[in-house]
This record gives C-alpha cells, sequence and structure tokens, in this order.
C-alpha cells in the first residue's frame, strides 16, 4: 500500500479545463484532487472582460475563474498548491503523482496543465522583465499610463492586450511578422480607428534597447530588411502559448512543440491518464473548449473506472 495521499481522480492544473474537470468528476461521485503550482484559473484570471463565453454577457476572468473553483470546492474538490514533477504508473489503476510537496495517488490522472507565454528570445530579453518587458498586459499595464508602448503579436491575445493599454497609454504599436493579422476581426476593427493605435505589419522585434530599463525596441522589416529603432516605455509580448508537459512524457506522447497528443475524448493512450485543455493539441485554445476537455476527460475517466 502507497503512503501517498489517495483520491480517485488526481488533476494537475486548476484552470477552467482541470477545475470543470473536479466539478465533473466530484458529481460522479468519485473524489478529486487538483494540483496547481500558482493560482487556480490559470490564464483567464488575466484577461478583464469575457464577452465570448455561454450565459454570461460579460464577465471577468477573475470573478468566473472564482466562481469556478467556488463551484469545485463546494461539491467537495481539493486543492494543493505544488508543482507537479512526475506521474509513475503502479498498475493498471494506480497511479503515483510527484509533487513538491509530496506524493499523491490517484486511480486516474488528468494532465490539465495548460501553456504559458511564449518569450522572444531575444538578447536581456529575461533581464528586463518588469523593467519594461511584460507578457501580461492586465498585470502590468497600469505601470506605462500615459507612455508608449508596443505589442508583438497578431492574435487575439494581442489585441485584447493592446485594446487594454489603448485605455491608459499615450500611444500602443502593435507589431506583427506578417502582412494579416490573425485576431478576430472584430478585434481588428474595434482598434482601427483607435486614435492612439498604430498598426505595423512585416515587422518583427529584434532588438531591445535600454541598460536599466526598456527605453526602445529594434525593428526589422520582413520584406526589405530594414532595421529602425522605436522608442518605447514597455513591450508586451502576445506571440502565443508553450505547453510544460515533458515531466509527464513517460506517459504522454508530444508532439514537435511539445503539446499532448490525445483523441477527441482527451485519452492519451496510457489507460488511466487523460488530458484537457490548452496543453492538448487541437485546433481551437478557447475558455469554451477547454472547459469541454474538463467535462469530457472527467467523465473518461470515471468511465475508466467501472
Amino acid at each position: 500500500m502507497s503512503d501517498a495521499i489517495q483520491k480517485d481522480i488526481i488533476i494537475i492544473g486548476a484552470g477552467p479545463a482541470g477545475m470543470t474537470a473536479a466539478i465533473y468528476g466530484q458529481r460522479a461521485g468519485k473524489s478529486t484532487l487538483m494540483i496547481e503550482a500558482k493560482a487556480y484559473g490559470g490564464k483567464i484570471i488575466n484577461t478583464p472582460d469575457i464577452e465570448n463565453y455561454p450565459g454570461f454577457e460579460h464577465i471577468s476572468g477573475f470573478e468566473y475563474a472564482q466562481k469556478l473553483y467556488n463551484q469545485a470546492t463546494a461539491l467537495g474538490a481539493e486543492l494543493v498548491y505544488a508543482t507537479a514533477t512526475g506521474i509513475e504508473k503502479l498498475d493498471e489503476h494506480r497511479f503515483i503523482v510527484h509533487t513538491t510537496s509530496g506524493d499523491f495517488e490517484g486511480r486516474a490522472v488528468i494532465v490539465a496543465t495548460g501553456a504559458k507565454s511564449r518569450a522572444l528570445g531575444l538578447a536581456r530579453e529575461a533581464d528586463l522583465i518588469g523593467r519594461g518587458i511584460s507578457y501580461c498586459a492586465t498585470c502590468d499595464g497600469m505601470f506605462f499610463r500615459k507612455k508608449d508602448v508596443a505589442v508583438q503579436g497578431g492574435g487575439d491575445t494581442a489585441f485584447e492586450d493592446a485594446a487594454f493599454l489603448a485605455n491608459y497609454c499615450n500611444k500602443v504599436y502593435i507589431i506583427h511578422r506578417r502582412d494579416a493579422f490573425t485576431a478576430d476581426e472584430v478585434h481588428v476593427a474595434k482598434l482601427k480607428d483607435r486614435d492612439n493605435v498604430e498598426f505595423i505589419l512585416n515587422t518583427a522585434v529584434t532588438g531591445l534597447i535600454g541598460e536599466e530599463r526598456l527605453e526602445a525596441v529594434e525593428l526589422t522589416d520582413k520584406v526589405t530588411g530594414e532595421k529602425r529603432t522605436l522608442p518605447v516605455s514597455g513591450l508586451f509580448v502576445a506571440i502565443g502559448q508553450a505547453p510544460d508537459n515533458a515531466a509527464f512524457d513517460n506517459v504522454l506522447s508530444l508532439d514537435e512543440k511539445g503539446y499532448v497528443v490525445a483523441s477527441e475524448e482527451c485519452l492519451t493512450g496510457t489507460d488511466g491518464v487523460y488530458v484537457a485543455g490548452d496543453c492538448r493539441k487541437k485546433k481551437v485554445h478557447q475558455l469554451t473548449t477547454a472547459a469541454a476537455d474538463g467535462a469530457v476527460s472527467a467523465l473518461a475517466a470515471v468511465s475508466g473506472m467501472k
């Protein structure tokens, strides 16, 4: 018998997918434990206004996460703050999840680790985090009130960040490597006519300028190769997400980018191990699909115990 704390379902991650899985697991009469390294809610807590989730015309990401957490814990789900460092399969129906706060045993495991912001990979980028470089506009945007800033990216997140910053900053530049944005047209249209927003296409940030703080960025035109300097006090990086599943590759099949390869039923290929949310390889990464994955993975886990 293992000395690890035992539950029916161990869920690695307490974002929308993980907490939804906990709700469905508890409602099915199974005990669930969520393991979260940072704060429950995941990236959604940094979104000031959600307007595309069914049932809510407008709700902040923080409020949504709080409601989800309250619902899960009211049903009996538990949360432990720790970093999961590995999954060990004991037998067909028993797994140990190793963490920085001890071991936990489950009859099934759901990996719902989400994805973290992708860095540009530029020299001194890490040194300037908190001194002009940010990956979260809603977290840090207020520090740049009445200043000029840039957002690198062309997707929905980049435009959401820029829309937030435009309310407080003197000037917001949206810089994108391609000649067209990938964001929904509704997001592009909202900012196209804003006086303090400027689009810079076919361009990449290729250098960071400033010693103690960011003072400017080097821009390179992707068509002509021409370089120029753009004075800004802040650079908000919104170029996509990167999963963090490497610690579990003994029980998961990962693609070249590190996402979990699984079926639409959230099956991983290892019996008893399931996946949910943004860490899974799929075409659509949205709040609604994360919640859907949470429900599907939990129901699959429950069915596998019968």
